[in-house]
């Protein structure tokens, strides 16, 4: 487990497990409609940070890929299928786990949970790409290290 913090939440734990990745968060006010439901594209930014979240916990950092490699990460792609509605002061999960991994590209599969109850699933694609040149690239050596070496840890402990 590992602490860190929404950009307006207090501290929430997240989790490593069966190769997927978990981040906690509360609904509030600013996230719901005018009903108290979480407006549907805020599961967008859920997910978002999430994936944010997951980058951070394998110790990639965004502001350095950006200015130093000039590499960031842009949605191509994103399904999502909204099952039941989250409301005002909920206890969210989300989840995150790679569904496909290209050279340039992941394509993650989410999930927003309330306890056992799934919300809202996604598949999101990521891609990689060289902001000098607005083209795709290869993912940064220091994540596919991650990822190779966090796939050899969940191999070891099944």
């Amino acid at each position: 487990m590992r602490t860190c913090a929404g950009i307006n939440s207090p501290p929430v734990e997240t989790a490593h497990e069966n190769g997927s990745f978990n981040w906690n968060l509360r609904v509030y006010f600013e996230d719901t409609d005018a009903g108290g439901i979480v407006y549907y594209a805020n599961f967008l930014r859920f997910f978002e940070r999430c994936r944010t979240e997951w980058l951070r916990a394998l110790g990639v950092d965004q502001g350095h890929l950006a200015q130093r490699a000039q590499l960031q990460f842009v949605v191509v792609h994103a399904a999502i299928d909204y099952v039941r509605p989250a409301r005002l002061d909920d206890e969210l999960t989300i989840t995150a786990r790679i569904g496909e991994r290209a050279r340039s590209y992941l394509v993650f599969e989410q999930q927003a949970l309330r306890g056992n109850d799934v919300l809202a699933r996604a598949r999101v694609k990521v891609a990689c790409v060289d902001t000098r040149r607005l083209a795709p690239a290869r993912l940064p050596v220091e994540l596919t290290a991650a990822l190779d070496a966090s796939h050899l840890h969940q191999e070891r402990q099944q």
